[in-house]
């Protein structure tokens, strides 16, 4: 009896401890679609395999920002964030919201050292780095065999498919993010890169060579006729997915949609720009998952973190959306993608946007003076982005 009772307690003793020890842990993604089911497909094999449970919540890009940084103080927030750009995770550390990986992600050898890096902040790692994109030129091969490398003849190129309802190139031309290529090709700039260090105080948005790239941009709208007034990327996203539009700047966020329209696609860089000091090069943005300071679960949570960038894991979220892995393994495994294989070259000729604090000062100025050198003709460029470097600096402290 006193046997039978013992083991009885014991069992309940076990159960107890076996229920204390599952954890919930909540991540806030802004995936959508195919991307979207996958993580809910990894959450479901994490639970199976861990005994814990996760909790998918979408939140959409535009406030996933501001609704962690005031929420997860009060313990309201996400566990993880899936995931982040990490031009955001400056403000997410100074505001304290988001809790250093090193001691949880220990192994980093199958990572993108350039991923990493961008994950980096004062010397810490702040996200697990997860996927790389650059924008490209997406082309119709039905419509242009090729893209050319000489600016003059991809002009020529994107006016001889211009009219009839068709065009010959076409992107959110009023976007910085876009049109930061063609600014530091001629020189401009964000922040001063003085041998890896940010300088927030030298700011570059106004200096010759952005007047230059302003000057270029507008001709591609009123000298050239090529960009519309009032289109958006969404416009021209529906003008390729139509099959009217013959090169497209857009990047790997897209091309689930296009592969879905049996398009017969190829992805080039965009051709040096005209009297350009340096090849085009654009933004390079790396996506990664965020530990809440707050978490009360970070042990799990990290572990869930690091079976999203396992290289079998970085595969299947390829084929779900088509997104760049800086897992190396997996890069390896989809080699021949042209999608990977593409954006990838792209990637490799790019700059990496700054990730320090002082850009959330950046983006509002500047996107509005890129909008404004489009609007009409002959703008003055001096003045507008004169006006917008002057609001950035007075609002970096």
């Amino acid at each position: 009896m006193k046997k039978a009772l013992g083991l009885s307690l014991l069992s309940v003793a076990m159960m107890s401890l076996g229920s204390a020890s599952a954890a919930k842990i909540t991540v806030w993604t802004h995936f959508e679609g195919p991307e979207l089911a996958w993580l809910k497909d990894q959450a479901t094999a994490f639970e199976r395999a861990t005994k814990n449970d996760v909790d998918i919540v979408s939140v959409p890009f535009g406030t996933i920002q501001d609704k962690f940084i005031q929420s997860a103080p009060r313990g309201q927030g996400a566990d993880l964030l899936v995931s982040q750009p990490h031009d955001r995770l400056g403000a997410f550390a100074a505001a304290g919201v988001i809790e250093p990986l090193d001691k949880y992600i220990t192994s980093r050898t199958d990572l993108s050292k350039i991923a990493l890096s961008t994950m980096t902040y004062k010397g810490r790692l702040f996200g697990l780095p997860m996927f790389a994109e650059a924008v490209g030129v997406v082309y119709n091969k039905k419509l242009v065999k090729s893209v050319p490398t000489n600016w003059n003849d991809f002009i020529k190129v994107a006016q001889a498919n211009t009219g009839n309802g068709r065009f010959g190139f076409l992107y959110d031309i009023a976007n910085a993010y876009y049109n930061y290529g063609i600014i530091n090709a001629y020189g401009g700039y964000v922040f001063k890169n003085n041998n890896g260090t940010l300088d927030v105080k030298n700011l570059g948005i106004a200096n010759d060579g952005a007047e230059k790239a302003a000057s270029l941009l507008n001709d591609l709208r009123y000298k050239y006729n090529l960009v519309p007034e009032g289109l958006d990327d969404q416009a021209a996203r529906s003008a390729f997915l139509d099959g009217r539009l013959a090169m497209y700047l857009t990047g790997p966020w897209n091309m689930g949609d296009i592969k879905k329209a049996g398009i017969d696609y190829g992805i080039a860089p965009l051709p040096t720009p005209p009297g350009a000091t340096s090849k085009w090069s654009p933004f390079v943005g790396v996506q990664g998952i965020m530990l809440s300071a707050y978490s009360k679960n970070k042990t799990v949570a990290a572990q869930f973190a690091r079976q999203l960038v396992t290289s079998d894991a970085q595969v299947s979220f390829n084929k779900a959306g088509g997104r760049l892995p800086v897992s190396l393994s997996a890069t390896t495994r989809l080699k021949s993608d042209p999608v990977v294989a593409g954006f990838g070259k792209n990637i490799n000729l790019g700059t990496p946007m700054p990730n320090v604090a002082e850009m959330g000062a950046v983006w509002g100025p500047w996107s509005n003076a890129n909008a404004q050198s489009v609007a009409k003709p002959n703008a003055n460029f001096k003045q507008i982005l004169d006006a917008a470097q002057k609001e950035i600096s007075a609002n970096i402290k």
